[in-house]
């Protein structure tokens, strides 16, 4: 398992790639950033220990900064190209953990099949939770298959005043509820005897489809 403090080299300082090196540094990560943009490189000089300017399609430069020394490694930048270029010169360079953002589902085939080990789609992600969000009912939404999610809505009225293992909800949803957290408390653990009530807050878990299902039967 990889150690989060590992050095990290995260190419590109978009949006994402910016909140990125700032999260890996707030968690204690060594980050050396690199943007071939100055303006970039200088509007993070304060807020990232190593920004250096480089461009990251150019093999050279990446082997002059040590990129090759480095075991993760994330392609951050959005510029197809540049992303699929950059990621193919990291392959070559002998990263073992590599990282890259793809802002479509093509782009995310294409830079697989150049190696990398990690395609992350944020656009597409939050414009997914944001989708579920919208329909008022669920608090919060991750989707972490393609067919399997995590939901944090109140709970369904056949599941309320009555022991969560007599409610039938896993049989004949396919959802189990997971935590609960009740009004001025923190999440707990759910069991089969827990009974839950109309305020309640519980994390919800099964297929995507099925917490669609229920959330719109209870619309």
């Amino acid at each position: 398992m990889a150690d989060r403090h590992e050095p990290v080299a995260v190419l590109g300082l978009g949006r994402f790639g910016s909140a990125l090196a700032q999260e890996l540094t707030r968690q204690g990560a060594e980050v050396l950033a690199v943007d071939r943009d100055p303006r970039e490189v200088q509007a993070w000089a304060s807020e990232l220990t190593q920004v250096v300017t480089a461009d990251s399609t150019d093999l050279e430069a990446l082997r002059q900064l040590g990129i090759g020394d480095f075991t993760r490694a994330v392609v951050a930048m959005g510029h197809i190209e540049a992303s699929i270029l950059t990621t193919s010169l990291l392959v070559e360079l002998g990263v073992d953990d590599i990282w890259a953002k793809a802002t479509s589902r093509r782009h995310g085939n294409i830079l697989e099949r150049v190696g990398a080990h990690h395609v992350v789609f944020p656009e597409f992600d939050m414009g997914e939770r944001v989708a579920h969000l919208l329909s008022g009912r669920m608090l919060d939404y991750l989707q972490v298959e393609p067919d399997f999610a995590v939901a944090k809505l109140h709970p369904p009225y056949e599941a309320v005043g009555k022991p969560l293992g007599t409610t039938g909800l896993r049989a004949r949803h396919g959802i189990t509820v997971v935590a609960v957290k009740s009004p001025g408390s923190g999440f707990t653990y759910a069991s089969q005897d827990t009974v839950l009530t109309h305020d309640d807050v519980i994390l919800a878990i099964g297929d995507h489809d099925a917490i669609d299902r229920l959330v719109n039967r209870e619309g």
